[in-house]
């Protein structure tokens, strides 16, 4: 399309995916997200759990005086600690939902308008009680946002099988499950990330056609799954084109297609747009960003 892609959604990208040196230090923390907030590129900053609490105000007041808005990811809050949000152990369970209740705690304090977390393992023939725990817990979530001011919540598809190794997964379980949390809860979507269609075996229509009116927020990204001894194997966001890998320029106008025609693009909507990418062995973060964003209005000129 010929139109500026920013007229229909914000465009965003996840901090710590991108510059992987923000975790090392409080200096390089605020020296990366600054990189993303002063690019006009950029209206959302994905953030999670920062590494030092000392942070929090001056991250909170840099995103506002940008004129920007922040996400809040409580992925590292369950891979740090090993929780499973969907686990068959009622204490685990407790401890999990615990967990996510003090990221939501966090993501408030840091005025993020939206919370968003993910599935964990599950044991293959048991996927229906794994689901089971998965929508109480959410459902738990999602009424404790919204005693708090009404933040969505919301979870993001991941790999079922190759890496993550996620409950949801299967567009199938993730259409069951987003009926059974959406029922009670307006506060709740679905988030899906384009790298992870590949590595669930799914056409982007499979993947998105059966949850499509569940769809809260979209990442774009790229996976290399055709060599599991290469370093880049699994869920690791390689640049778009990286060698060997799965997603390019014609991947991403297709995907970019789909959102348009279910109507999460379109023109004068606000829906976040992030760009999950990754520098891997060598690489530049500053290339690796302007890659995907590169690829992003390339393929954007594609779009019908």
């Amino acid at each position: 399309m010929r139109d500026d892609i920013h007229a229909y959604c914000k465009v965003g990208i996840v901090l710590s995916m991108a510059y992987p040196s923000a975790m090392q230090s409080a200096g390089e923390y605020l020296s990366a997200l600054k990189k993303i907030l002063v690019d006009p590129f950029f209206s959302v900053v994905e953030l999670g759990s920062l590494p030092y609490a000392s942070l929090a105000k001056t991250v909170s007041t840099m995103v506002s005086t940008a004129h920007a808005e922040a996400t809040y990811s409580g992925h590292s809050l369950l891979f740090s600690q090993k929780l499973n949000i969907n686990s068959l152990d009622e204490q685990q369970l407790k401890t999990a939902v615990d967990v996510l209740m003090k990221g939501i705690d966090e993501a408030y304090a840091l005025q993020a308008t939206e919370f968003q977390f993910l599935s964990r393992s599950y044991e293959k023939g048991r996927e229906s009680e794994y689901l089971s725990s998965l929508v109480a817990s959410t459902k738990e979530l999602c009424a404790y946002a919204a005693q708090k001011g009404g933040m969505p919540v919301v979870l993001e598809v991941f790999d079922h099988t190759i890496d993550k190794k996620s409950l949801l997964g299967p567009a199938s379980l993730v259409a069951e499950y987003a009926h059974a949390v959406s029922a009670e809860h307006t506060n709740f979507g679905i988030m899906i990330d384009c790298s992870h269609i590949p590595m669930i075996g799914e056409s982007i229509d499979e993947a998105v056609d059966p949850i499509a009116p569940f769809i809260r927020h979209v990442h774009v990204g790229n996976t290399f799954i055709s060599n599991p001894s290469h370093p880049s194997y699994g869920d690791n966001h390689p640049r778009f084109g990286y060698p060997g890998s799965e997603n390019d320029t014609e991947y991403l106008a297709s995907f970019l297609q789909k959102m348009k025609d279910i109507g999460y693009l379109a023109e004068g909507k606000s829906n976040i747009l992030s760009f999950e990418v990754k520098p891997q062995a060598g690489e530049d973060a500053d290339l690796v960003v302007a890659n995907a964003k590169r690829t992003m209005l390339e393929a954007w000129r594609s779009v019908r």
